[in-house]
């Protein structure tokens, strides 16, 4: 099976989630023009119900069949290997049967209740039958990360999002007669069929890559799997822990907005159309560099328990700092174009000029977001998962008790709740940092921290040129190409000059690796 090296592994991951973050901005801009907001907010309503039952399905066991898998192959441990992947599969299948059946008896409760909008009912059942599907291609891609083959992560990415593109526009087009509610439920069929087509796709590459074969003795692996199933519970309840918080957060977040925003006196349709500005727009942008992140965080954790199933504590070290940098560098660049071109990108992205205020509100803080998942992966290598979890525990709360103080105020409303969300993530960050400190005696080298302030600062005050010097009223979609061009360009010279990657990281990528060599 093909292993890659942490930067190639990870630039692969970059790449696929490059491609596969346009196409979910495409994805979500179809959506915008044939549903409107108020669709985008029903949809964005039945997403953290979606996100917290695939959460309890998965348990956590993605994360502990990736570090487990990269520590039986540092020992050549196949057999090892075989009863990973035949314990996962049996718990997440049963997991998947019992919270299915759960998600579709609860539905019509958490809409009208919960949600505050009926409406939403339709959305939850149609995503109901996707918890089997993306239950099973977690262990997968948790084998193929833990062997450090990206490959299979970053194809199943770009396919389950180009069969969600294609049949998003015609699945909600043809709901769309029967209402904005069946038009929302049709948007989650595509995701289904998207997820199912990329499950396909991961069986085919594991039975054409695999070095053993799974259904041979299938249950007696299963039957001697009791000290594996120990091994991947220790890190998985831990990492679940962490991702429940966040989803049950996520979960309530609607809930909460749509209670609080009621106190305030804001109506039910706008409170809906509102959220879905929010969760269904800004949120997408601001976490737009997460793919870069993501794939820093899935490189990262089989790379450093590698290296601590060795004793390498040099390499670690080396392995977080990139880490660290690479998703500063990612992360400054989208605040500066964020943060700069915010009404323009609105307006061409989904006619709402007006919630351009979210993104200048926010984009600063992003970059404690941007470098939360690396930091949370190498927790989770370092059998440090249980900290990580209060860490989590303490931003949720702290985010959740900020949302009903703030947004139940009139003068704030729905900017009560995007400030809370700031609040949270920046929260869980230091507290992960701080964690990591503690306990591997790693921390952010000041020079650095100079240099990203010099280079996003420099980046601002010229893009800020840039928008008043080039100006051409007769094609606002050219004027805007032209300033991200120019500022994209600025970003990667100032990055250069300021020596903000190295060689070797360089070499890496196709285009530079000539370059580097003369």
């Amino acid at each position: 099976m093909s292993k890659q090296t942490f930067l190639k592994g990870t630039l692969i991951l970059i790449l696929a989630g490059f491609v596969t973050k346009i196409l979910g901005f495409i994805n979500r801009m179809v959506m915008a023009r044939i549903m409107g907001s108020e669709g985008v907010g029903l949809y964005m309503m039945a997403v953290p119900t979606m996100l917290l039952i695939l959460t309890l399905t998965q348990m956590g066991l993605p994360v502990a069949i990736a570090k487990l898998v990269a520590e039986a192959e540092a020992k050549g441990e196949t057999s090892k290997i075989k009863q990973i992947l035949i314990v996962s599969l049996a718990i997440t299948i049963s997991l998947g049967a019992v919270f299915t059946t759960a998600m579709i008896l609860c539905a019509p409760f958490v809409a009208s209740h919960l949600l505050t909008d009926a409406r939403a009912y339709y959305s939850l059942i149609a995503v109901a039958p996707i918890v089997p599907i993306v239950a099973v291609s977690a262990v997968l891609r948790g084998y193929f990360q833990g062997r450090q083959n990206m490959k299979p992560t970053a194809y199943s990415q770009m396919l389950e999002q180009m069969v969600r593109i294609t049949l998003v526009a015609v699945l909600s087009t043809a709901f769309l007669p029967l209402g904005i509610e069946y038009a929302a439920a049709g948007a989650m069929l595509s995701v289904i069929a998207g997820e199912f087509v990329s499950l396909i796709y991961m069986l085919f590459l594991f039975k054409r890559k695999k070095s053993f074969k799974l259904r041979r003795k299938f249950f007696a692996f299963l039957g001697e799997g009791k000290d594996t199933s120990k091994q991947l519970l220790k890190i998985a309840l831990p990492t679940t822990g962490s991702r429940l918080i966040g989803t049950v957060s996520l979960f309530f977040e609607p809930i909460i907005v749509a209670q609080s925003l009621a106190i305030a006196g804001v109506a039910t349709i706008v409170a809906t159309k509102q959220y879905g500005e929010l969760a269904g727009y800004i949120i997408p942008l601001l976490t737009l560099p997460t793919f870069i992140t993501f794939s820093l965080s899935t490189s990262l954790l089989p790379s450093i328990s590698e290296a601590a199933a060795k004793n390498q504590q040099h390499l670690i070290h080396t392995r977080l700092e990139q880490a660290m940098r690479l998703s500063f560098i990612a992360g400054g660049l989208a605040m500066v174009v964020l943060l700069v071109y915010a009404e323009q990108i609105m307006s061409f992205m989904y006619h709402a000029p007006e919630a351009s205020g979210f993104l200048k509100i926010m984009a600063p803080f992003c970059l404690f977001l941007y470098i939360q998942g690396p930091l949370q992966a190498a927790l989770q290598a370092l059998d440090l998962a249980k900290p990580a979890m209060y860490n989590s525990l303490v931003g949720a709360l702290v985010k959740t008790a900020a949302i009903f103080a703030l947004a139940t105020r009139p003068e704030f409303g729905i900017m009560g709740a995007a400030l809370a969300i700031v609040i949270g993530f920046v929260l869980v960050t230091l507290l992960h940092l701080a964690t990591i400190a503690k306990n591997a005696g790693f921390s952010i080298e000041l020079k650095m921290i100079g240099k990203l302030i010099i280079l996003i600062g420099g980046s601002i005050y010229i893009s800020n040129l840039f928008e008043t010097y080039t100006q051409f009223a007769t094609n606002p979609l050219l004027e805007l190409l032209i300033q991200l061009t120019l500022t994209g360009s600025t970003y990667i010279v100032l990055m250069f000059v300021l020596n903000l990657l190295k060689a070797s990281e360089i070499s890496h990528f196709p285009l530079f690796r000539n370059l580097v060599k003369k």
